[in-house]
């Protein structure tokens, strides 16, 4: 066995113990089907959210990790509940007063309200399918209406007419007395008005496969279960497809983790042994309520990638899948800084701390460098400052901090700045509150100016605060083009001004030239943005030309 498998069979990263649940249903003999099936579902009742991509990106991730750890094919399947029915109208698509009349009908014989595909399911489905292929998952992808259509879930709902009065006892135990009372596993799609009923079966014969209802208006009808003229209602559903495709692992969200063991038993009973799961927490919104299709609150998968790239948006769905996640767009430039953080750190670790570096997982483990020369929160700053309507004037300022980078040297870089230039005019500027300086705040501002102007001034400031500290050492060299030089000058200014704690120094900073609470380091950004350009910024904040 490699290294890298050896280290893989031990790490603590999550989808390497996921996929070391997976390995083990197979360690006396390999599947008979020949691979491995990890499972994803969704259900087209409205647009794809993020939520969705992040369930294929986490299986993905564990299915990478065991194929890691493992020889045996794997196959991922993206399965389509397309022939649900439609319950309610979804308030974010075009037209919605048009869907009313098709309430209850399956999602793919809803016509489709943006015009682009033959229904709602087919346009949900191809939207989803455009979401993963942007982010080069390799899956297949199932449509329930195919499925049930075709003939291919045939023999597992003549098996759970055989099994009727079995899974009918699973799922009665969990029902309300009222609902149990007319509750059927089956749903008949009615063969005129092709909505999906939830009506009691006066019948279910074993020896035909049909099932026996009155329709809404007491209408008696007999159908056969096979051919896509009934669905099973969707916790059977869960169970039933598990068993159909034999599906080894599926992952969802915690509002689904008490339903776990009817889907077990539900399989078990259709002759299947239940796949391995894995519950993650839900998404919110930034009130934190949770997403939903039907509502489109959140940020979605387009919103995302309108402001940053995809790799940090992986990166956000790698950490801590079991705590909730609040969805909102103050998330991202701190996902995007973390994630060059780790791939910085990434090409100095050892195998042990690869594998437990989430980049290693983004990217299953052909890890790039990072060009990311400057933070994107830095970017950020440097659009505010420089009012920068587009990333050209970003580069002017970057090639001062970092002059050997370019836009074709450096691509992620440049996408970047155009990342932070749109980020900062669509919701940092709005928000945007400048305020005048106390007077303590003044004058320690009008000293940073001085100190900024010359080397010599520098040194005077730093040497004045070291006197006051007790401190005896060596003056550092002035070297303006310096990060921690610079930083130097800012923290001895505060310090020679009594700012205690030396924070709230930092905050005056940033409320007084950058109209935010919160803000860069600010020797880094000096560096970034220019020496006379900063004076020239600090002298705009005194005269409260920046309010």
């Amino acid at each position: 066995m490699s290294d890298l498998r050896d280290a893989a069979m031990s790490s603590k990263a999550w989808p390497f113990e996921e996929a070391r649940r997976v390995l083990k249903r197979y360690e006396k003999q390999p599947p008979e089907k020949g691979y491995v099936l990890f499972q994803t579902g969704y259900g087209p009742s409205g647009l794809p959210h993020i939520g969705t991509f992040g369930e294929v990106a986490r299986t993905t991730m564990i299915r990478t990790a065991f194929e890691t750890i493992s020889d045996i094919p794997t196959k991922l399947v993206c399965f389509s509940d397309d022939l649900d029915g439609m319950r309610k109208v979804p308030s974010n698509v075009p037209n919605s007063e048009s869907l009313a009349e098709h309430l209850q009908k399956p999602l793919t014989s809803v016509p489709d309200p943006f015009g682009t595909h033959d229904s709602f399911g087919d346009h949900n489905n191809a939207m989803l399918r455009r979401f993963l292929d942007t982010f080069g998952f390799e899956y297949e992808f199932i449509s329930a209406n195919e499925f049930y259509g075709s003939g291919k879930f045939d023999e597992i709902l003549k098996r759970a007419v055989e099994k009727y009065d079995e899974v009918m006892a699973v799922m009665l135990k969990s029902l309300r007395e009222e609902r149990a009372a007319t509750y059927s596993i089956f749903l008949p799609i009615h063969p005129e008005t092709g909505r999906v009923l939830y009506v009691p079966m006066k019948k279910v014969d074993a020896e035909n496969y049909t099932i026996t209802f009155d329709d809404e208006e007491g209408k008696e009808w007999t159908l056969p279960v096979t051919g896509g003229n009934v669905k099973l209602q969707w916790k059977p559903d869960f169970g039933a497809r598990w068993a159909a495709l034999g599906v080894d692992f599926e992952m969802y969200g915690k509002d689904h983790s008490t339903n776990t063991p009817i889907y077990d038993r539900i399989c078990r009973i259709l002759g299947a042994r239940a796949p391995e799961h894995f519950t993650y927490e839900l998404f919110l919104d930034e009130n934190g309520q949770k997403i939903s299709k039907t509502s489109g609150n959140g940020v979605s998968i387009d919103e995302w990638l309108t402001y940053a790239s995809s790799e940090s948006l992986s990166y956000f769905m790698y950490l801590k899948p079991k705590t909730a996640k609040r969805m909102h767009f103050d998330v991202i430039p701190k996902a995007v800084d973390e994630y060059h953080q780790q791939l910085r750190a990434y090409h100095g670790q050892d195998i042990k701390g690869q594998l437990n570096n989430p980049v290693w997982h983004i990217h299953g483990g052909k890890v790039p460098e990072s060009d990311m020369v400057v933070p994107f929160s830095m970017l950020l700053n440097l659009a505010s400052a420089s009012s920068a309507e587009d990333k050209a004037a970003m580069w002017g300022f970057i090639n001062k901090y970092a002059p050997d980078a370019t836009p074709e040297s450096n691509p992620t870089m440049d996408q970047a700045a155009g990342f932070a230039v749109r980020y900062f005019n669509d919701f940092v500027k709005p928000n945007k509150v400048f305020r005048a300086p106390t007077d303590q705040e003044r004058a320690a501002l009008t000293d940073l100016a001085k100190a900024l102007s010359s080397p010599e001034a520098a040194l005077a400031v730093i040497a004045e605060k070291n006197a006051a500290m007790g401190n005896d050492d060596a003056l550092p060299e002035a070297n303006f083009a310096s990060d921690e030089f610079l930083q130097s000058i800012v923290f001895a200014v505060g310090k020679i001004h009594g700012f205690d704690p030396l924070r709230d120094w930092f905050k005056a900073i940033y409320e007084v030239l950058l109209g935010a609470s919160q803000g860069p380091r600010f020797g880094g950004f000096i560096a970034l943005y220019g020496v006379p350009e900063t004076i020239a910024l600090i002298e705009a904040g005194l005269n409260g030309e920046l309010m």
